[in-house]
């Protein structure tokens, strides 16, 4: 696949630095674990913009029965929704076997659960159904966490370093490569 550009703007360069155009290999994506792989992180994400959908119509819901909604909710309602909206993004890309694209959404889904879970127990900050929301962000997140680092994705997506690393391994095995100990 051919980078994305975007008004002339090279997008995989711009969100993926300097591996912004380094791809796996054709093999690894066409795996049927890749590719089981990808749909399973394509649900939960599903699920996640459900979620944050539901999370945003309660509001919205609330607001119009008259409760009021803490700014903090409506903030991270619809934040919370747009940030889930660039996963797919970075899943979209990954899929199409750019490595900064797996890279951002298995270390999104990694961190996202952690600090939304250290949010979630700040007493009063949100109303009892964002605190129950926020859970189950965490735990949907966790989940792609989960399904992104397993063995064979991580080899799928090995780091250009690791991948070079992986490919110059026969060669170091070599006899002329030991030293033998003088002692």
């Amino acid at each position: 696949m051919p980078p994305l550009r975007i008004l002339g703007v090279d997008i995989d360069r711009t969100f993926g630095g300097r591996h912004g155009h380094f791809t796996v290999d054709q093999h690894e994506l066409e795996h049927p674990k890749t590719q089981r792989a990808f749909q399973w992180v394509y649900w939960i994400l599903l699920a996640e913009v459900a979620v944050g959908v539901a999370a945003v119509t309660t509001a919205v819901v609330l607001q119009a029965g008259g409760a009021e909604v803490p700014f903090a909710a409506w903030f991270r309602g619809v934040v919370v929704l747009l940030m889930t909206l660039t996963l797919f993004f970075f899943a979209w890309r990954a899929r199409h076997g750019y490595y900064w694209g797996y890279q951002r959404l298995r270390l999104f889904s990694q961190i996202f659960p952690v600090v939304t879970l250290v949010v979630a127990t700040v007493p009063g900050l949100y109303p009892y159904w964002m605190v129950v929301e926020q859970i189950v962000f965490a735990v949907l997140m966790i989940g792609v966490a989960d399904v992104l680092t397993n063995d064979h994705m991580r080899v799928a997506f090995a780091s250009p370093k690791r991948r070079a690393e992986l490919r110059a391994e026969p060669e170091r095995d070599t006899p002329d490569d030991f030293q033998q100990n003088p002692s």
